[in-house]
């Protein structure tokens, strides 16, 4: 809940009205998992508050950690539903990957959460259980809405879900330290610029329009040439960082006349490219560039001015890495995966 619903479960409860204030204090700093530990709250208005509302923490189902120190986790969703979060910790970093739907409309060819289909959109309260009931949850450094689902395509939930984490009341984070990612879902994305001041992130994958189009069908209703325009009318040299997500496959989109092309999209734009190698799913005939296509495409980009990192993958032996979230088998749940209960 956000400040303002919190002041109408005060007057719906009949509590003073400070007293939401406080809710919000156990809630997002105190971190609690019970209403019945609200103790400046009298019993009697903590047994009101319990008739109608719960904390909803729940932990999630299942685990598994990579041999690189990633960590998957399995929750399940209100509706019976499953989703995927990734904790990838670095050095004195530790990146929260956090779902926004359950399975994706996208349909992205390389990626195993659109094989899946959409099963539906997650609540604030579903997303920020992630960060909540983690292992990890206090120490946590950076989020980053890069796991299952687009989340502008669940924009009111992703609004609500960055105010929570970024107020005083709530989270009291800096929009420094959350990236949001989206393939260019161009109205949502014009209210994501003027409503928040989070990291963005676009996945582009081909500068050329039909390639980009035969692996990512939102091209089709959100050209990447129109993304751009958009991206155009806004100040990046500021504090909000724009990059742009690169999957390199090899002979399609990895050779130098990409790059080229690449850099003159991306040119009078202040931003960065993430190049990620591809990791293969079932079903999908592409294949990862070489190491070296990857680093001669890397430092094409730089020599031309454009800022560029080879991502290093993590995560991939338990299919935690970009592109492989899925729960469309999570029926079938691994004996090998650790049980958090």
């Amino acid at each position: 809940m956000t400040m303002e619903d919190f002041y109408g479960v005060v007057g719906e409860c009949g509590l003073p009205r400070f007293s939401a204030k406080q809710i919000a204090d156990w809630v997002y700093k105190k971190r609690i998992t019970s209403i019945d530990e609200m103790t400046n709250l009298s019993v009697a208005n903590r047994a009101l508050l319990s008739e109608k509302y719960d904390i909803g923490r729940y932990n999630p189902l299942e685990f598994q950690q990579s041999v690189d120190g990633t960590v998957k986790y399995l929750f399940k969703t209100e509706k019976e539903k499953l989703i995927e979060a990734v904790m990838i910790p670095e050095d004195d970093r530790a990146t929260l990957c956090v779902s926004s739907q359950v399975g994706c409309k996208m349909n992205c060819l390389f990626c195993m959460t659109g094989k899946q289909g959409f099963n539906g959109n997650l609540t604030a309260n579903e997303i920020l259980n992630q960060l909540y009931s983690v292992r990890e949850a206090e120490s946590l450094t950076n989020v980053v809405f890069m796991g299952m689902g687009e989340p502008l395509d669940n924009y009111e939930e992703l609004k609500k879900t960055l105010e929570i984490m970024t107020a005083d009341y709530g989270m009291a984070w800096s929009p420094k330290r959350i990236t949001v990612s989206t393939t260019g879902v161009t109205p949502k994305l014009k209210r994501f610029l003027d409503e928040s001041n989070a990291h963005l992130a676009i996945s582009i994958h081909s500068p050329e329009k039909e390639q980009r189009l035969s692996i990512m069908p939102a091209e089709k209703a959100f050209p990447i040439t129109g993304v751009m325009d958009l991206l155009r009318q806004y100040d990046w040299t500021k504090q909000r960082r724009l990059s742009f997500e690169y999957i390199m496959f090899d002979n399609f989109n990895d050779s130098l006349i990409h790059a080229k092309e690449l850099t003159q999209m991306l040119r009078g734009v202040e931003c960065r490219v993430n190049l990620i190698r591809f990791h293969a799913i079932p079903n999908v005939d592409l294949k990862t560039s070489t190491k070296e296509k990857m680093e001669a495409f890397r430092d094409y980009l730089t020599k031309k001015g454009v800022t560029s990192t080879i991502r290093a993958s993590r995560g991939e032996d338990i299919f935690a890495a970009c592109g492989m979230l899925s729960t469309m088998k999570g029926d079938a749940l691994s004996a090998s995966k650790k049980d958090l209960e």
